[in-house]
């Protein structure tokens, strides 16, 4: 397998399983929070670009409504409640997580000025909780799509 030459080789072998194991899209997270939404009977698209020019997909988008939703993981993008910083290779990983972090920072900024509402969840947060933040802001974007006034 060819490795990038900035990616250190892995500490261990059960780091290298682990790492490998670890999902990028449809989560447990994701996947629950998602069954979540559509019980209640909302419709949405996952794992697109919200805007074409911007190359960075969300977990699920509400694409009219202008809503991108993002389940981010604790370890990965820097959790404050739950990150650590592994020991091992620590430079190469305090880089990569303080990458995540601005790009995300970057991912809804960019976003925001082209309009949308970006909503961000932790994996460890509750599922029941993040689904109903969820539907609350695809209910008013609908309403304010009803009522005629611009949406954010």
């Amino acid at each position: 397998m060819k490795r990038r030459p900035e990616v250190p080789h892995p500490s261990s072998e059960a780091a290298r399983r682990r790492m490998q194991s670890t999902r990028q899209r449809n989560t447990a997270a994701e996947t629950l929070v998602r069954s979540l939404l559509h019980r209640m009977g909302l419709r949405y698209r996952i794992h697109i670009c919200p805007i074409k020019q911007l190359h960075r997909k969300a977990d699920i988008v509400f694409p009219r409504l202008k809503i991108a939703v993002y389940i981010d993981g604790c370890f990965w993008h820097g959790c404050p409640i739950h990150a650590t910083w592994p020991k091992a290779n620590a430079e190469f990983w305090r880089n990569k997580i303080e990458s995540n972090q601005r790009r995300d920072l970057d991912t809804n900024e960019r976003l925001r000025e082209a309009g949308w509402t970006v909503i961000r969840a932790w994996e460890h947060e509750e599922a029941e909780e993040a689904a109903l933040r969820i539907a609350e802001a695809v209910q008013m974007q609908r309403a304010l799509r009803i009522s005629g006034r611009p949406i954010r």
